[in-house]
């Protein structure tokens, strides 16, 4: 199956249970419209986002491996929390971030030699029309409705 991302929004309520359990972070990634399911395109994603291939930099550099580890080991780690001031800015990063900034940064070989995730990048440019670039949509989307709303948000590669 390999590491996928997953990313749930969390209002106030379920941020002041999870603060006050953070073991019930686990039982949180159950599908449904608040979480985005990045599959496996998240690593690719970040490198695009950062031009790195952990660090976080910028305003955006936290949506996908950002945030304070909590709770238990969900396969790859425990989840991170983002708090809902780190939400509103991680989502004015992204939305800074135009799509022909990032078809610039896709470059297959540099990111094969960076060890990216998944290891499919010298299959050519469909990669990058075909697979990221809809997931970086889906992902500014997601940040935008949760910084609307006020939201934390958890995430989690799995």
């Amino acid at each position: 199956m390999g590491m996928v991302f997953a990313a749930r929004r969390l209002s106030g309520a379920e941020l002041a249970t999870v603060l006050a359990d953070p073991d019930t972070v686990g039982t949180l990634f159950q599908g449904g419209p608040d979480e985005l399911d990045l599959d496996k395109a998240w690593h690719g994603l970040h490198y695009l986002v950062t031009g790195t291939t952990y660090e976080i930099r910028g305003d955006a550099g936290p949506a996908i491996v950002g945030g304070e580890p909590i709770g238990p080991d969900l396969g790859m780690g425990p989840a991170r929390l983002l708090m809902p001031d780190a939400v509103r800015t991680v989502a004015a990063g992204l939305d800074a971030v135009d799509d022909a900034t990032l078809r610039a940064r896709f470059d297959p070989e540099a990111m094969s030699e960076a060890e990216i995730y998944p290891h499919i990048w010298d299959d050519g440019d469909d990669e990058f029309d075909g697979y990221l670039l809809p997931y970086f949509t889906a992902l500014r989307d997601f940040y935008h409705d949760a910084a609307a709303s006020g939201d934390a948000v958890l995430l989690a590669v799995t």
